[in-house]
């Protein structure tokens, strides 16, 4: 079986271009690994391949969600692997690219996920609103004090005490642990290693880029069609900014000034993440034979 490639690493690193000549030279088909590229009309906003930049390769799980849905990487991790599976059976090699761990991890180890109840969780969301934090807060930590140390938005909270009222267990017990998961699949998971001062350059040149290429517009269309109303579309970096450009509390140099210092962030956080599985073999994007490294990689 042909193994599943997956291309990871920090947002600019170089996956998008990296990816299309992998497909090129291994006959393969991409599969979108971004949670924010899964939404529909979010385009310049998450640096999204255009068609043009796709060079004839096959995408997939690419604009499957309205602004006004919540991304689940639940029913992410089953359409993932149905694509796997269909690619394979073409006789294709699966890429998967994106810069969002979990959803990545989802797609490829075996990980539980706890259940939801909606019903739960608004009665949650209600004593949240009546009581407040601090109550909720202190419930989570007699019963789960290991996530009640790490959770700071009021959004996480309301999950781990659902999973908890739920499961009876805590919502610690769900979280993967890296490094000691089986995969479902033949994998060779490639990171992008880049130098931190070339990729906060390279970050602020595609901020700029974004703006001077319609962001702002974008914002406005996506704001038209719902974008408040999703409350992880409208999260995203770049499209929180640019809403407050529309409300009239930034103006849109400070937007741009305030993505690039949020995608820098996110960044690090992500190349934590990255760093912390070592079954990711590295490459070095100043590479000229950036390529020609990974395909020795994959062939071995």
């Amino acid at each position: 079986m042909k193994p599943l490639v997956v291309l990871v690493g920090a947002t600019a690193s170089g996956k998008t271009g990296l990816s299309v000549e992998l497909a090129q030279r291994l006959d393969g088909e991409v599969i979108n690994g971004d949670s924010m590229q899964l939404y529909r009309g979010m385009d310049i906003g998450t640096a999204k391949i255009t068609a043009d930049e796709t060079q004839g390769v096959p995408h997939h799980l690419f604009d499957i969600l309205e602004v006004t849905e919540e991304a689940s990487v639940v029913q992410y991790q089953a359409l993932a692997r149905q694509t796997i599976a269909a690619i394979r059976e073409r006789g294709k090699t699966p890429i998967l690219v994106g810069g969002s761990g979990l959803y990545l991890r989802a797609a490829t180890d075996v990980i539980e996920f706890p259940p939801t109840d909606p019903g739960l969780r608004a009665q949650i969301e209600a004593e949240l609103e009546s009581e407040g934090t601090a109550v909720l807060r202190e419930q989570l930590r007699e019963a789960d004090p290991e996530s009640a140390a790490v959770i700071k938005d009021a959004r996480r909270l309301v999950r781990a005490l659902e999973v908890v009222r739920l499961t009876g267990r805590t919502f610690t017990s769900f979280l993967p642990q890296r490094n000691h998961l089986p995969s479902l699949e033949p994998v060779l998971q490639l990171g992008m290693k880049i130098e931190r001062s070339l990729l906060h350059e390279r970050i602020a040149d595609r901020v700029h880029q974004m703006h001077s290429t319609g962001l702002l517009e974008e914002v406005r269309r996506l704001d038209a069609a719902g974008l408040r109303k999703g409350r992880t579309a409208s999260a995203a970096i770049g499209y929180q900014q640019f809403l407050r450009v529309i409300d009239g509390v930034l103006t849109e140099e400070q937007a741009v000034e305030e993505t690039i210092i949020a995608t820098r962030k996110f960044a690090r956080r992500q190349e934590t993440w990255f760093r912390a599985d070592a079954r990711i073999t590295w490459l070095d994007t100043a590479c000229e034979q950036l390529i020609d490294q990974a395909l020795e990689a994959v062939r071995g």
